[in-house]
């Protein structure tokens, strides 16, 4: 799209052009996926790879997430210019959200048309709004993705982080399946964005550092407040860290399916 984008080390991504005003935003090109068609080459490699063992799950930054990347240049602790735009040129930051949320619905068909048999749209940092400023500022630009991929008939998956007080606006978003985190009583959040809704989470991810004792401790209190309904996708809250025990993950797992059992 224009922006010279680095994966830093210890410092994960970075713009060294970020967006900043009206004039930033026009300069963005909207790509039709062709660019990342060595995405869909991994896709398909993949999926033969796992010769029909497990789903593959194609996924893409959310609108909101990526603004933000654009525009703080990388992390941000209080999104301070991310709001700035939002508040002070409002044109320019929905002309921001609909390129990001067009190139998005190209990218996720790609990875359909190549294979994945589900999507998910991650909005890491969306958490960070309020529920008024999500509506208003937001809501309509993701609307458009899964309005845009409503034709693929694939399960597609809707995941925030620190997004407890806006599920049920996340529902209405879109996506057959809610993503949770840790912040919220699964119970809780089913009963928020209603049962006829999938949901998934929503251990927290420093749990897998704990004693296997406390992990099945917790994972059993997931599927407690699950209550055994259909619709249920057992994982982590967020991203699995890298210094993460696989031995950890592995129990994890074999805890998640025995007890599942009962």
């Amino acid at each position: 799209m224009g922006l010279r984008l680095e994966f830093a080390e210890g410092e994960g991504p970075v713009i060294h052009n970020p967006v900043r005003d009206q004039a930033d935003v026009e300069r963005l090109k909207v790509i039709d996926g062709g660019e990342l068609d060595y995405v869909a080459g991994a896709i398909r490699q993949a999926r033969h790879a796992l010769n029909g063992r497990v789903p593959l799950i194609g996924f893409a930054g959310a609108p909101f997430t990526l603004a933000s990347y654009a525009i703080e240049g990388g992390s941000s602790r209080n999104y301070l210019l991310t709001k700035q735009l939002m508040y002070c040129e409002p044109k320019a930051w929905h002309q921001l959200m609909d390129k990001f949320a067009r190139v998005i619905t190209g990218y996720l068909r790609r990875q359909i048309k190549a294979g994945a048999q589900a999507i998910q749209l991650f909005d890491s940092w969306v958490g960070c709004l309020s529920v008024g400023d999500y509506v208003e500022y937001v809501l309509p630009h993701v609307q458009l993705i899964f309005e845009g991929l409503k034709r693929e008939v694939v399960p597609m998956i809707h995941f925030g982080t620190g997004t407890s007080a806006m599920l049920r606006q996340m529902r209405d978003a879109g996506g057959d399946v809610i993503g949770v985190d840790w912040r919220i009583h699964l119970d809780e959040a089913w009963a928020t964005v209603g049962h006829d809704v999938a949901v998934q989470g929503n251990l927290d991810p420093l749990t897998l550092f704990a004693p296997l004792h406390e992990i099945e401790r917790r994972v059993a209190d997931i599927l407690r407040r699950a209550g055994g309904r259909p619709g249920h996708i057992f994982n982590l809250g967020h991203g699995i860290l890298p210094m993460t025990s696989i031995e950890h993950v592995a129990a994890t797992i074999d805890m998640v399916h025995k007890l599942s059992q009962r």
